[in-house]
């Protein structure tokens, strides 16, 4: 899906040019004035414009996505301004068919030399991947969660940002139930009650939720409030799974108890929770960040705002667990000449703070470079603002193979629509689990986390 961008400018001590008329691979980009710079820019790794590529000789590479062609026009126009003997053809791929195609075309002799990645199919793409030219240290001292992406040394894509969950509420809703800022709540015993004073019934049906978490309470509860009480989502060995834990029980009591002993909400109330609020029925819920612009496009008549995750006791191990926006795979079967413009590409998107503020914002993730936590346009975002204090108290635990959510999601319904008990259905789950990750090359790299014990 195309992503609105908002506009924004290259750091103020970069020295640039005026250049009309960039070499934009598209015909369909308008032809404007692009500012190009004359001197490196970059933090510890940086990017020399000067510097010619393939020798200035002509040469052509494909980047393949799966959406949001003008956020990737937009860069590619910024470097072909600089390098205009470059040409980059953007191939839009649509989501459900990327994933089958491009592990084919990567292992034929034709495939992309630049690719769009997404860490959840990272076992299907890292042994097409060229490790990225760019030392390690250098771009630990520029970007956080490095660490958790190393290979036997050697880097292959990082994050450029980082989304988590927040709590997403009705502005209007929050006024007329008396409440102001001074409410937002720090723990989730503050959390309850609040959403105690926003829930309406009638009689015993419930028509405006105080919170509602169906459909998604396993990606947005259950596999993230578990670090709070100090507990990974994985044992020691970083492979086997850690989902009947004293922690996991009691996050998953305490979604048992806000619906059937507080009555904030209902499993028969909402299907969808992100539905749900954006229609006005239910006050809060807690979704990732490309929630925000789902409201500011396809729910854009609900006022509301953003607040941060509540914990138990206000010091939590780890406020929340987080995933990567991924930065661009090179293939390492593309001929040398190309990989090179690839890998040159790379680092100019990495020291770029134009095109990294420009994709973090569309995404509506946190970006990862750290000389960008007070960017101002970012910290306009609320859905990122929010987070900027606490950043580094979130954690990766790896790009999980999707059945670990799966699971957990079976394991919530059984127990609210088939009445399994909590220790069977989470027992279950950690069976299944294991079961499913068998032939997984999986390996947690929750020890990497900055403040693990």
């Amino acid at each position: 899906m195309k992503k609105k961008l908002i506009a924004t400018v290259m750091a103020a001590t970069m020295a640039v040019t005026a250049l009309t008329g960039c070499g934009s691979s598209s015909a369909s980009s308008a032809k404007k004035d692009i500012k190009v710079p004359t001197k490196p820019f970059g933090d510890t790794v940086k990017y020399d414009p000067s510097v010619e590529i393939n020798d200035g000789k002509d040469i052509s590479i494909d980047l393949w996505e799966w959406g949001s062609d003008e956020l990737f026009q937009k860069v590619i126009d910024r470097y072909t301004a600089i390098h205009p003997n470059v040409t980059i053809n953007l191939v839009d791929n649509p989501w459900e068919d990327y994933w089958t195609k491009l592990p084919l075309a990567l292992d034929g002799e034709d495939g992309p030399a630049l690719f769009d990645v997404h860490n959840s199919y990272h076992e299907n793409l890292i042994n097409y991947m060229a490790p990225l030219d760019i030392p390690v240290e250098d771009l630990e001292q520029d970007f956080n969660g490095v660490s958790a992406h190393v290979i036997d040394g050697k880097v292959y894509y990082i994050d450029y940002g980082m989304m988590t969950g927040s709590v997403y509420y009705n502005k209007e809703m929050w006024k007329e139930a008396g409440l102001t800022d001074d409410d937002i709540p720090k723990t989730w015993d503050e959390m309850i009650e609040v959403a105690k004073k926003l829930t309406i019934k009638d009689g015993d049906n419930i028509v405006q939720a105080g919170l509602n978490f169906n459909n998604d309470f396993n990606q947005n509860y259950l596999l993230g409030l578990n670090y709070q009480l100090g507990e990974n989502l994985f044992k020691e060995d970083g492979k086997t799974p850690n989902v009947n834990s004293d922690a996991m029980k009691k996050v998953m009591q305490m979604l048992v108890d806000m619906y059937d002993k507080d009555q904030i909400g209902s499993k028969d109330f909402g299907d969808k929770c992100a539905d749900s609020f954006g229609q006005g029925q239910s006050a809060m819920v807690i979704q990732w960040g490309h929630y925000y612009n789902t409201l500011k496009t396809t729910w854009s008549d609900i006022d509301f705002g953003v607040f941060e995750i509540p914990t138990f006791d206000g010091n939590p191990y780890a406020y929340n667990r987080y995933n990567g926006e991924s930065t661009f795979g090179v293939n390492k079967k593309a001929p040398k000449d190309q990989q090179a413009v690839a890998q040159d590409f790379v680092k100019f998107f990495l020291c770029d703070d134009e095109s990294q503020v420009d994709f973090n914002l569309a995404m509506s993730t946190f970006p990862a470079k750290k000389s960008l936590a007070d960017n101002k346009e970012i910290l306009k975002n609320p859905s990122l603002k929010v987070l900027a204090e606490h950043i580094d108290h979130y954690i990766w635990p790896g790009p999980m193979p999707s059945c670990v959510e799966e699971d957990m999601k079976k394991a919530g319904e059984d127990i609210f629509y088939n009445g399994v008990d909590i220790d069977t259905a989470l027992d279950k789950a950690q069976a299944d689990i294991i079961k499913d990750m068998k032939n997984s090359s999986f390996q947690s790299v929750e020890n990497l986390y900055k403040f693990a014990k």
